[in-house]
């Protein structure tokens, strides 16, 4: 983790910006407030005010004045302040800790809640919900779990031991199992079946899509449970790599994406008063670092269309 010359306030980490180095660049700034407030244009009656109050800082720490030189590669801190018009997540009240010691705190995500701030949702995420809630200023996720998925999430207590376990996951050392609900496979597609392909995530492209080339993505999709009635069925799923959108889009590409999903078949605007993507992160197992124990953490929850083998109306 790189240096941080401010602390989490609030739950948040400050945020830290590289300047630029290039020609252009150093002729054009002196200082680094003028860099801030040419960045920043609507904000430089608060920038100022936070460089009064000593709350923009340097790379080493020093506290950023007026005069403070314009440094090219250096870095700055300072502390966003968050949305005003950052919509209330009431779901935060509905995140369940399974498990908590003095590495590890595990919880029980709700459908549309974000684990880390980004975009629309900064203090309406897990992360700053349960800084501020239980006190744990060096708290943050060990792997990641989008916003519409539910289901298990891991995160570090301490800061020390963070590389461990993210190294876990990024290792493929942790077995993942999610269930999903979508429609029946198609005569003649024999399940289980392990699913291989290339997923790539385009910036600035909403979805995840596959590409021709060497397989970087696999998951094995299983049928569990049947609905004719509703030609529905309850699925697991275990994805042995973790690429964006690769279960959905896995699903997709057998002709069965899961039930409420508003990237496929076709995207689509998504809204919270829809029902939510129908995907539970079901159990997460591994082998922990510091204790060699094996470990095992699974939901509680269920997804929503489907109870006791049946689908609700």
């Amino acid at each position: 983790m790189p240096y941080q010359p401010l602390p989490v306030r609030d739950g948040l980490n400050p945020t830290r910006l590289v300047l630029p180095h290039d020609a252009a660049s150093v002729a054009r700034w002196g200082t680094a407030l003028a860099y801030l407030e040419d960045r920043f244009p609507d904000d430089v009656v608060r920038l100022r005010q936070k460089v009064a109050a000593g709350e923009v800082v340097t790379g080493r720490g020093a506290a950023v004045d007026a005069a403070t030189p314009y440094e090219p590669r250096g870095f700055l801190y300072l502390y966003r302040d968050p949305p005003e018009d950052e919509p209330r997540v009431p779901a935060l009240e509905d995140v369940v800790v399974l498990h908590r010691d003095e590495n590890l705190l595990v919880v029980d995500k709700p459908h549309l809640v974000a684990v880390m701030p980004r975009g629309r949702w900064i203090t309406q995420t897990v992360l700053v919900h349960l800084r501020r809630t239980l006190d744990l200023p060096e708290l943050a996720p060990a792997h990641r779990l989008d916003r519409p998925t539910a289901g298990v999430l891991v995160l570090t207590v301490r800061a020390r031991v963070r590389g461990a376990y993210q190294d876990l996951f990024q290792e493929r050392r942790v077995r993942k199992v999610y269930e999903a609900v979508a429609p029946l496979p198609a005569p003649g597609l024999e399940l289980p079946a392990t699913v291989r392909s290339r997923i790539v995530k385009h910036r600035g492209v909403v979805r995840a899509q596959e590409e021709p080339g060497e397989p970087n993505a696999e998951s094995l999709v299983a049928l569990t449970a049947r609905d004719e009635a509703r030609g529905l069925g309850l699925y697991r799923l275990e994805p042995h790599t973790g690429k964006t959108h690769q279960l959905r889009l896995h699903l997709a590409s057998l002709g069965m994406p899961i039930l409420h999903d508003p990237f496929w078949p076709e995207v689509r605007e998504p809204s919270d008063d829809e029902p939510p993507l129908q995907l539970l992160a079901r159990s997460l197992t591994f082998t922990d670092p510091f204790t060699g124990a094996e470990r095992t953490f699974a939901s509680r929850r269920s997804l929503a269309e489907w109870a006791d083998g049946r689908v609700r109306g």
